[in-house]
């Protein structure tokens, strides 16, 4: 019966979908159908042998619905019907199911005999052969509680007897099992029906200036905003990303070992903007990013800003390794991956000059941190002569009473030992703090937060594609470390997964993961000159108990000191990110806002006010309305940002009052001293 239900369901599934894609796609409709009866025939075949139950098994039915959907249709209006079509068939099946189990769990102790104990047991039984004879429960209750004679069943040509015993004990005909509660079918699909939904496409650029590779990517973003009882939400988020050009991989370009190449980078990307047949006028949004030992060149800041200036409308200039560690996670898929699976993995980035470490679970980036090591710390060639020493190598060689130089030729052994010195501290703060004096050196964030038990181990970047199996030999210690690495995580006992971008993990997260949208419900004045770029972020409390005009304009002079910025002087995005409680505290706020900022009013400089709930349209009504500012306001609200952020505000996109904001690191030239070696 449970197998039966479930395929039945199944093909009804695949009946509907087919039906949909014939009304909806005419001539693409039959391949169509095929490819996703193949795509979801695959979902459901790979964990059949685990889905036991008939609850287990329409769970299956759900889970992989969206997975195989998204194969052969890309987010749009036709794939949220669809997605609503199937979601109300699968509904009332898994709800019964959940039902029909719970019922089956329920202990009987015996037939109840109508008014009598529980205590007491009735059965029916052959005179003749001696044999117990099955009786339905409903013709044991015609037969005890009839007050006219009734026909009883025969076995061997005669009545059957009745036998009426006692129990041993005396115990309650049914107990009854708890319910438990169980997943919402919108929660395993990933959707909930919408009262209205828009969809936007923007073109995107990625442009990743790394240690050892440099690479760019453009991809089509599909941007979701939805309004139901669910969710009230006016932003826009990112559902789809398509990529439709990358570039090839180059060695990042270098004057001298402490500057980049910067004319010869902007020619690689010009050339492959040429190859891509897309001019910077198409591009709408992302990030140029410096990352590892590249982001610690003199001359990196200008890189950046150079780049981002020729890239396109609204393209970002990033550094930083926690922004490169939350940008690779996404990237690689990782981060998804543990959302899909319910999985708490721990992803590392290992490039050319640092890896960058993530704690992704249930979908989101929850712990970041990085290390200096990386296959381009030093350089060597097929002869083993050494071409580069970088700083944390200088001090690696130092621990292990090694003295070498550029130029001179380095034993395979000791090629190794470097390798493994810098593998073994990796997997130390993989596993915990930095404890050993080399891993503390080479420390350059914080270490992770242990607080949740990890489940898997995966890895992406240039190293990462040896430690998957790839060959390569790039003039450096790269495919050592990547064996190391190997050796040294088995240590860990956990499995190693293989996320889906490797080395092009970090390119893809720019292009695609950078970019935040505000809500629509904005307030702005026309003269406020877009984009705005490189603006610190400073929270500002909002304590509803005390919500009095001078108590929140000292909050206001309290976040510029401890941020050592003087009013006025400098561009801030002040950002609040408690709730209003009350309407008549939008005045009081306005007010507030104008006596609290005297210097930026005074010089009309922008006032860029930054709220995580929906309500800056209202705000900046108010202060239009309330105060004598009346120009250089921008109001944006629905984002979620913390203290040490800076962010980038771009123009509305299209047609809506969505602005899209990237927020990221400004961390340049951020180098230890280590003695020179020449």
């Amino acid at each position: 019966m449970t197998l039966d239900t479930v395929q039945n369901l199944r093909s009804y599934i695949l009946t509907v979908t087919r039906g949909f894609f014939e009304k909806n796609f005419n001539e693409n409709a039959e391949s169509m159908s095929e490819f996703f009866k193949a795509a979801y025939s695959r979902q459901l075949e790979q964990y059949e042998s685990e889905d036991s139950t008939e609850v287990d098994g329409i769970r299956r039915l759900i889970v992989s619905f969206r997975p195989a959907l998204s194969s052969v249709l890309k987010p749009s209006l036709e794939f949220d019907t669809l997605m609503t079509m199937i979601q109300m068939t699968l509904k009332a099946p898994w709800e019964g199911a959940h039902r029909r189990n719970k019922k089956s769990e329920l202990k009987r102790q015996g037939p109840i005999m109508p008014g009598g104990d529980h205590s007491v047991n009735v059965s029916f039984y052959c005179s003749i052969c001696g044999v117990e004879i099955e009786v339905t429960h409903e013709m044991k209750k015609q037969i005890l509680s009839s007050d006219e004679e009734v026909e009883l069943p025969q076995h061997c040509d005669r009545d059957v007897i009745i036998r009426i015993t006692q129990t041993s004990d005396s115990q309650p005909v049914e107990e009854v099992v708890a319910d438990e509660p169980f997943e919402p079918i919108e929660l395993l699909m990933g959707h909930v029906p919408a009262d209205s939904v828009e969809y936007m496409t923007v073109m995107s650029v990625g442009i990743d200036i790394g240690s050892s590779t440099s690479h760019l990517i453009f991809s089509r973003l599909t941007l979701k905003r939805e309004i139901s009882l669910f969710n009230i939400s006016n932003r826009f988020v990112l559902v789809n990303r398509e990529i439709i050009y990358q570039s090839p991989i180059i060695f990042t370009p270098l004057l001298d070992r402490y500057t980049i190449d910067i004319e010869a980078v902007i020619e690689f990307c010009e050339e492959q903007y040429r190859k891509a047949g897309i001019s910077p006028e198409m591009v709408e949004t992302g990030a140029v990013i410096v990352t590892g030992e590249t982001a610690k060149k003199k001359n990196a800041e200008e890189i950046v800003e150079r780049l981002s200036s020729k890239s396109g409308k609204f393209v970002s200039a990033a550094a930083g390794v926690n922004l490169e560690s939350l940008l690779g996670a996404m990237g690689s898929g990782i981060v998804a991956q543990s959302g899909f699976r319910q999985k708490n993995i721990l992803h590392v980035d290992v490039g050319g000059g640092t890896s960058n470490m993530s704690i992704a679970s249930r979908g989101q980036v929850l712990s970041t941190s990085c290390i200096n090591v990386g296959g381009r710390l030093l350089g060597i060639d097929d002869e083993f002569k050494i071409w580069r020493i970088d700083g944390p190598t200088q001090f690696v060689m130092k621990e292990l009473g090694m003295n070498y130089r550029i130029g001179d030729t380095i034993p395979e052994q000791d090629v190794r030992a470097i390798a493994r010195e810098y593998a073994k501290t990796l997997v130390e703060v993989m596993r915990g703090p930095a404890t050993s004096v080399i891993a503390k050196e080479l420390m350059m964030a914080d270490d992770l937060d242990f607080t949740i038990p990890i489940d898997e181990v995966s890895f992406s970047g240039g190293v990462a594609e040896m430690i998957y199996g790839n060959g390569g030999n790039y003039d450096d210690i790269g495919k050592y470390l990547a064996q190391e690495i190997r050796n040294q995580v088995t240590g860990l006992k956990l499995p190693i997964v293989e996320p889906e971008n490797k080395i092009r993990a970090t390119v893809i997260g720019a292009g695609s993961f950078s970019l935040s949208v505000s809500g629509s419900t904005t307030f702005y004045y026309d003269d406020i000159d877009l984009p705005i770029t490189n603006v610190p972020v400073i929270p500002v409390h909002l304590r509803n108990e005390e919500f009095d005009s001078s108590w929140f304009e000292e909050e206001i002079r309290r976040a510029f000191k401890t941020f050592d910025i003087v009013e006025g002087n400098d561009l801030v995005a002040l950002y609040f990110s408690e709730q209003i409680h009350h309407q008549d505290r939008f005045k009081v706020f306005a007010k507030a806002i104008e006596k609290a900022l005297p210097n930026s009013v005074e010089k009309k400089k922008p006032i860029i006010l930054i709220f995580a709930y929906d309500f800056a349209k209202v705000l900046g009504i108010n202060i239009r309305n309330e105060t004598t500012i009346q120009n250089n306001l921008l109001c944006l609200d629905e984002l979620n940002l913390e203290a040490g952020d800076w962010i980038d505000i771009g123009a509305p996109l299209k047609s809506t009052q969505s602005f899209p904001v990237t927020v990221k690191s400004l961390v340049f030239n951020q180098n230890k001293e280590y003695f020179e070696v020449e």
